[in-house]
């Protein structure tokens, strides 16, 4: 069993902005990534990757690609808009990995102008025996003061609204 301070979880999002022209419609190259960025990071494939082009008949705006790699600790994702050479990509792992490693694999691959990053700890009482709290919830819309709202376990009871 782990620490009681340790998430069950990270996640991080990453948002590629100006990626090398023609990257966002190449599926062997995407395929590649996917293949070879969760071997880069130490995590077990569950299965090899799956990628697919989106119907540019029916989603026009959505022309690219969508393509996961299932992990035994979850999974890494990513989707592309070639339109604006754009890529989203997830990557979530039950166990701690190298975000920096992350970044420069994607930078490898992808060559982007721009990277946008969040990272989350997920789970984060996933291992206390006892939580005083059911649920947290950061909205971070409203710019620099995320708006946090927890719910308790025990009462229902509502804060931060």
């Amino acid at each position: 069993m782990q620490e009681n301070n340790t998430a069950f979880g990270y996640q991080l999002l990453l948002d590629l902005y100006d990626c090398k022209e023609g990257v966002c419609d190449d599926l062997a190259h995407c395929y590649q990534f996917l293949d070879e960025v969760v071997d880069d990071l130490g995590m077990s494939k569950q299965a090899p990757p799956n990628i697919f082009r989106s119907p540019t008949d029916q989603f026009p705006d959505k022309a690219g690609l969508s393509g996961w790699a299932p992990l035994i600790e979850s999974s890494v994702v990513i989707h592309t808009l070639s339109l604006k050479n754009y890529i989203s990509i997830d990557i979530y792992c039950c166990n701690y990995f190298d975000v920096n490693l992350a970044k420069e694999i994607c930078k490898k691959f992808f060559m982007p102008k721009r990277i946008d990053e969040q990272f989350i700890e997920r789970g984060q009482n996933y291992y206390k025996n006892e939580s005083s709290y059911h649920a947290l919830t950061v909205d971070k819309s409203s710019g620099d003061n995320p708006e946090v709202t927890v719910v308790k376990k025990a009462t229902g009871y509502i804060s931060g609204q």
